[in-house]
């Protein structure tokens, strides 16, 4: 089983960047497959982006590619996503979630969720 716990949300601008942490418990980090997933008041959550429990294979829902960036550093038990280009409509609560089989959806682990919103 692992706990997760995200970090780094705020308010910024569009046009901005933020950076998301989710900091995992436990010491087979790197056998989960670890996603972003958000969800906007009044819409249901949906995937954002995904990576590999040895970083190698990335995944994006479409309306980041090219914004996000999604890695992680195994040694910390930690996982990131970089957004630059923020938009207004990025404003959601950010889940980071793990799975050992799962890549883009039907994960068993869920963080908290940290709040991001962007500003006009």
């Amino acid at each position: 089983q692992v706990q997760l716990v995200e970090s780094g949300g705020g308010l910024v601008q569009a046009g901005g960047s933020l950076r998301l942490s989710c900091a995992a418990s436990g010491r087979t980090f790197s056998r989960y497959n670890m996603g972003w997933f958000r969800q906007a008041p009044g819409k249901e959550r949906e995937f954002v982006a995904a990576i590999t429990g040895s970083g190698g294979t990335t995944h994006y829902a479409d309306s980041v590619k090219g914004r996000f960036t999604i890695s992680r550093e195994n040694a910390k038990n930690t996982m990131y996503l970089q957004m630059n280009g923020l938009k207004p409509e990025d404003t959601a609560v950010y889940y980071c979630a793990a799975d050992p089989l799962a890549i883009t959806s039907t994960y068993n682990y869920w963080g908290q969720g940290t709040q991001v919103t962007i500003s006009s």
